[in-house]
């Protein structure tokens, strides 16, 4: 048996593959067009565990009147099949319909025909399951480990130790530590190869202190920028040019509930400002106590 490849032309090659449009601006990407072959609701399991609380209860709820409305209309598709229920009233119907998907049965209305009792069995499978699934997102999403991470508003290229150094701030916002923490910084920017390919490359930059065995208060993260860092020779026009952003990704163990939480942070081009340093927020006070003043965590001032 032969098989004969048939080549594409260009229109059926578009029909085939989505087009999908990527904008950047200020290091940051927009992807545009990805509803062609993806959507929200391909996947509402993720949907429900990501949306916020008060869009995840909305939806809740618009799904219960949604099915106790249907379920209305199957039972006044019956006709007088409910007792104690006018015949034709939508929200006696509906109403008995409550009771039913949620197993409470007061007695009121009781279905009186074989039709009634069918669709009864059925809204009440249908209960339980809603019940169990509602259930285990609810717990899903409160059992689900959060960190609360501030990140300074901007990252500075200020001199340390004799050497321009790239430094940002972070703070645990929770009255707990955060063991074990780990931070990364990864840096991205569009390159250009020997053969003349612009490409997207990604660059690891190596911090002074990379993880701590507990983070409680603040962090001051800084990378030296020598001959071996990607920001060497680097200027402020320079990384607007090549779309440069700073993705930052921490994580560590919660000891409340000795679980791995995870925070990320990106800065743009514009994020990053030379010659400027972070305002001293570590203060004493009469009696020799050191104390950490969070009202000035994004401030910065220019170098002298």
């Amino acid at each position: 048996m032969k098989f004969r490849l048939k080549r594409l032309s260009q229109k059926q090659r578009q029909r085939l593959i989505p087009r999908i449009h990527i904008k950047i601006q200020d290091g940051q990407f927009e992807i545009m067009g990805m509803g062609v072959w993806y959507s929200y609701w391909r996947d509402p399991y993720h949907l429900l565990l990501t949306i916020p609380w008060t869009a995840f209860l909305a939806l809740i709820a618009v799904l219960y009147v949604g099915i106790n409305a249907l379920f209305a209309l199957a039972y006044l598709a019956g006709g007088d099949c409910i007792e104690n229920a006018r015949p034709g009233y939508f929200l006696d119907a509906f109403f008995f319909s409550v009771q039913t998907l949620a197993s409470i049965g007061y007695g009121a209305m009781y279905p009186k025909t074989t039709y009634a009792n069918t669709i009864v069995t059925i809204e009440a499978m249908a209960g339980l399951v809603g019940i169990a699934v509602m259930t285990g997102l609810a717990f899903a999403r409160f059992s689900r480990p959060t960190a609360r991470v501030l990140f300074s508003r901007v990252a500075v290229i200020t001199p340390h130790e004799g050497v321009p150094t790239l430094m940002f701030r972070a703070a645990n916002e929770r009255r707990n530590q955060i063991l074990e923490a780990q931070m990364r910084v990864y840096l991205m920017r569009d390159e250009v190869t020997v053969e003349g390919h612009l490409i997207r490359r990604f660059h690891d930059l190596k911090l002074l202190r990379s993880q701590t065995p507990s983070f409680m208060l603040s962090w001051s993260a800084m990378h030296p920028i020598d001959e071996y860092s990607p920001l060497y020779g680097m200027t402020s026009e320079s990384l607007i040019q090549t779309k440069t952003t700073l993705v930052i990704s921490l994580s560590g163990i919660d000891e409340t509930v000795a679980q791995v939480v995870h925070a990320r942070h990106h800065y743009s081009a514009n994020d990053i400002l030379w010659n400027y340093r972070f305002v001293d927020i570590i203060h004493y006070t009469g009696e020799g106590h050191r104390y950490i003043d969070y009202n000035h965590f994004h401030d910065i001032l220019p170098l002298d």
